[in-house]
Formats: structure tokens, sequence, C-alpha cells
């Protein structure tokens, strides 16, 4: 379904490694920008044709107060709201603002020392926005960008697959994204496809159901496989959906119930 987008810049992260770096570390006063209203966009969205607006971009917590406010006009009209976010939020907030999310893509991206070391935070905030996320019926999915020589060794992969299995549950889809050198991290290769192959492989013996490889079109990973018959459920080619074996959120080909929001 189409999404309507929407960002602002800034973030409370300092990700010297930031793919979005012209938003996330840019001034308000130094972006070109359209002032609208919450109930403008949540207009915009329905006049369009759109059945959810996206929060994303640059860090939606660093505009709490404008996402909270779209979310819950886009609440009371039947538009989802989804969130994109770094999950580094105070559980107040956070909680209150579950309550109008329907779902979140959160990157978890390493363990503490790569926090520590690459974005100036912890990784224990983002756990428990994930762990809260999924405990308030929110449908989450997890993203870990994989640097070369940062966050990408076989050990440092398994422990992020066994906190999603263990906290989130198998069913949690986790997408493993390639990193291209940019802003403060320019002295790194784009990640190796064999590694990225590596972190699916492991995920999917650690036990997870629905594992994907991003930022590489054409790649077989960007696709949905029944987690019972195995077989292609949903055909992807970047935001293309190119083959739909999904019939009222089962799998066509042996009628296992295929994990998402489908309605």
């Amino acid at each position: 379904s189409k999404a309507l987008s929407v960002a602002t810049v800034g973030c409370n992260l300092s990700c010297n490694f930031c793919q979005n770096w012209t938003l996330s570390q840019s001034a308000p006063e130094d972006a070109p920008h359209q002032n609208v209203l919450p109930e403008e966009l949540v207009r915009k969205a329905i006049d369009t044709g759109c059945q959810s607006i996206a929060y994303t971009y640059s860090e939606p917590s660093v505009w709490y107060e404008y996402m909270f406010d779209t979310a819950v006009l886009a609440h009371k009209k039947g538009i989802r709201n989804v969130w994109v976010t770094c999950g580094y939020i105070n559980e107040g907030p956070l909680r209150q603002l579950a309550k109008y999310l329907d779902a979140a893509n959160v990157d978890l991206k390493g363990d503490s020392e790569f926090y520590r070391n690459y974005t100036r935070s912890s990784v224990a905030p983002v756990k428990r926005t994930l762990i809260v996320l999924k405990e308030m019926g929110v449908w989450v999915e997890v993203t870990n960008l994989l640097i070369p020589g940062a966050n990408d060794s076989p050990e440092q992969i398994r422990e992020v697959c066994r906190f999603v299995k263990d906290s989130l549950g198998a069913n949690t889809p986790l997408h493993f994204s390639r990193f291209h050198p940019d802003y403060k991290l320019k002295d790194r290769t784009p990640t190796p496809m064999k590694t990225l192959k590596m972190a699916y492989q492991i995920a999917k013996d650690e036990g997870l159901e629905y594992v994907y490889i991003g930022n590489v079109p054409g790649s077989t990973g960007e696709n949905t496989y029944c987690p019972c018959c195995h077989r292609l459920v949903l055909g992807r080619l970047g935001y293309t959906i190119t083959d739909n074996k999904l019939k009222d959120g089962k799998c066509a080909h042996c009628g296992c119930s295929i994990d998402g929001v489908w309605k």
C-alpha cells in the first residue's frame, strides 16, 4: 500500500556512518522546508490515497510532538502510522506514542561497544524500545546495518539474532542492510555480499522466520518466503512487488499463516 512519508531534520544520535546525514545532522534553519499542520498532513494522506503516514528519514523522536499530534489525528481517520526510528527514546513518551502506532522499523545497530564507539550512545534504551513496542502490540521490524570491521563479525551478528528471537519472537522480521561509505566513515568498503549472505544464514540458523537483505536490489534476500513450506510468498525488486502468492494473509501454496499486517 502507499505511504505518505514525512520528515524534518535532526537526530538524537551522532552516528559517524549515517547514510542520511544531510538530514540527520542539519540544523532546522538550514533546511528547505514547508510549514504543514498535522491536520493538513492527514488530509494530504487521504487526498493522495495513502493508507499510512511514515515518520522517517531523520529521527522522528526529535520532532516527537508533531509526530504524536499527527498520529492521533491519523488514527481517528483510519490512517495507519509507521515509525522508522533509531529507537532512542524514554519509556514514558514511547508508551504514549505506541498507542497510536501500527508499525515500527527500529535500527538495532550492534552491541554496546559499537554504540559507544560509533554512535555516542548506548544500546540499552533501543532494546527497551523494541520490547515495549512488541508488548504494546505494534508490528515491529528490526534493521541491522552491517559495517565492515565494525559490527559484522559472526559473533556480533549472532548476538543481534538471539536478542530478536528471545526478546521479540522468531516471527519478527530482521533486515540486514548494506553499508556504503558516507559522512565520516569513508575509509570502509561497501558491505560485501558474502557478509550479507553469512548474516542471512546465521539468522536462519538461529530460527528467525523472516530474514531480509537490504540495499541490494535484485537480491533474493528481498523476498518473503513461507516459514512452513519455504516457497516464495512475496517477490520484491526494490519497492516493487514482482510476485504475490499471499491470500488472506496466508501462503497460497500451503495455507500457512504469514505474519504481518494485511488488512
